[in-house]
């Protein structure tokens, strides 16, 4: 039958059009040495206000300027200030991989960030039921979008593992109780095999803290507030990497 033969071709040309995806910010965390995601963002429920002063867009093209791996773009309203509009300029304006950082509970958060130019989103293990969290990386990777799946604890990494993660995230805050503690991601490291990338996020200040990370293996590693209370970022990334 004719539409049979559209339907066939047409499934062909969409998954044509799929195997083309070339996921970006997993490829970026792929190259050697350590990985910088640089994330923007103007406050926390634990620090309040970071940054006053927030030309957003510049401190993109000085992340880039950089060589970050990544940006990091919250897009949380009430407690981190974020927007989706900051994600939608931010990833227009350079050409290093972004990431949604938000508190994604609903399929149309994904689309949305696909939409305004993304390259991955954030799904945390622990606001995710393990069957909504594989259904959310699954459509996420559909899309061509990475996926950072965070984690806090060993149960929480084993669920992000189980559902076939790529890239797995340890949040050295507990975002129950705000406190950070870095032997929480030097803990889980020795229970993500190799072939999934290892993220570091939280608490991450001192070049000694990026040599540590380092010598445990870690690829790549998340840095916010660090970088958002610096006036000179590109000094501070100059830094940050002074002892690696």
């Amino acid at each position: 039958m004719f539409l049979d033969k559209i339907m066939e071709y047409t499934q062909k040309r969409m998954d044509n059009i799929k195997s083309q995806f070339d996921f970006p910010f997993q490829k970026a965390l792929e190259q050697d040495g350590m990985s910088f995601i640089c994330e923007i963002k103007k406050a926390s429920p634990s620090k309040g206000v970071i940054a006053e002063d927030f030309p957003y867009l510049s401190i993109a093209k000085e992340y880039e300027q950089t060589g970050a791996a990544a940006i990091s773009i919250l897009t949380e309203p009430k407690f981190f200030k974020g927007s989706i509009e900051y994600l939608k300029e931010v990833s227009s304006a350079v050409k290093t991989p972004t990431l949604r950082k938000d508190f994604i509970i609903d399929p149309y958060q994904i689309y949305e960030a696909k939409l305004c130019g993304a390259s991955a989103v954030l799904l945390i293990a622990e606001i995710l039921e393990e069957e909504k969290l594989k259904a959310f990386l699954n459509l996420a990777e559909s899309l061509g979008l990475s996926v950072l799946v965070e984690s806090h604890s060993l149960p929480q990494l084993k669920k992000s593992l189980r559902c076939g993660a790529k890239i797995v995230g340890v949040n050295n805050r507990n975002l129950e109780t705000f406190e950070v503690d870095m032997k929480t991601s030097l803990s889980l490291r020795a229970y993500v095999p190799d072939d999934v990338l290892y993220v570091v996020e939280s608490g991450i200040k001192t070049p000694e803290d990026i040599k540590l990370l380092s010598d445990y293996g870690v690829d790549g590693v998340l840095i916010g507030e660090t970088l958002m209370r610096s006036k000179d970022k590109v000094a501070m990334m100059s830094k940050l990497r002074s002892l690696l």
